[in-house]
């Protein structure tokens, strides 16, 4: 170990005695296993920032050696951890990545979606009466659920809970916000932070796809339905067979459209898309 990273890693291990208590910025709750991005030495849960940095890495053909902090923007090359003043260890960001996640065929569908025109089912789940009624007042308990298997079928990544709990987080934050907001701001200008909002916590995952992410979050919250009955509202209008593990496969149902579209990656301006 270079002498220089000694210094550094006691440097950091002098303040970790009031740094252990501090919010991680990605799980908002107390530090666990205080660890340090290698540029600019922004602090997380050595879990939190590990999970975010391969999830990062999984946009990519090709695993990057480097990843932006999800604070500063900065590009790092390792997590720093276990730092105890005279050492400390080291995890690169691409070490032991490994792109092994199958999409499902309900994964398969909501992919799909994403190619769709947007608006098409505006006539049945109407987001600008959702935000004129002010329904979002109401709690939502198939939020949760329907943010992982849409973040899982953006990212092709399996384990997407830190960002589930990233995005989710926000967006009850945005919408308690806007309820305590409500009797001063206009339906528009509530819909357009939270859209804002949500929109700048998860294009760090989702690149391109981002703005149609939001859409899609708006189109399920004014349906207040169930992903199962969601679901067969979607696929009825698509005019295709449901995703559903019992469903027979015929040559006109789902997994026969999605033979034609290839292994998708999302990339965003960082990634290496000419490979």
């Amino acid at each position: 170990m270079e002498k220089a990273e000694i210094q550094q890693t006691q440097s950091l291990s002098s303040s970790s005695s009031s740094s252990d208590s501090s919010t991680c910025p990605i799980c908002l709750a107390p530090m666990l296993q205080l660890s340090y991005l290698d540029t600019c030495f922004h602090k997380f849960c050595f879990d939190c920032i590990l999970r975010w940095t391969k999830v990062v890495v999984g946009k990519h053909r090709s695993p990057p050696s480097s990843v932006k902090c999800p604070l500063c923007k900065t590009e790092n090359f390792s997590i720093i951890h276990g730092v105890d003043g005279s050492s400390f260890q080291r995890h690169y960001v691409n070490q032991d990545f490994e792109d092994s996640f199958i999409l499902s065929r309900a994964h398969r569908y909501r992919l799909q979606c994403y190619y769709t025109e947007q608006g098409f089912l505006d006539d049945i789940f109407s987001i600008s009466r959702y935000w004129n009624t002010r329904k979002y007042h109401q709690p939502n308990s198939w939020l949760q659920s329907f943010l992982r298997r849409e973040i899982q079928a953006l990212i092709q990544e399996e384990d997407v809970d830190i960002v589930v709990h990233h995005i989710l987080g926000v967006v009850n934050a945005s919408l308690t916000r806007r309820e305590q907001k409500s009797h001063v701001n206009a339906p528009e200008k509530i819909q357009e932070e939270f859209k804002m909002s949500v929109s700048e916590a998860a294009r760090p995952f989702l690149g391109a796809r981002t703005d149609r992410f939001v859409y899609e979050i708006q189109l399920f919250l004014a349906s207040g339905l169930n992903i199962e009955a969601y679901d067969a509202v979607y696929i009825q209008r698509l005019g295709w067979s449901s995703p559903g593990p019992n469903t027979e496969v015929s040559h006109n149902d789902l997994i026969d459209r999605t033979t034609a579209i290839p292994y998708l990656y999302i990339f965003d301006d960082d990634s290496d898309g000419n490979e």
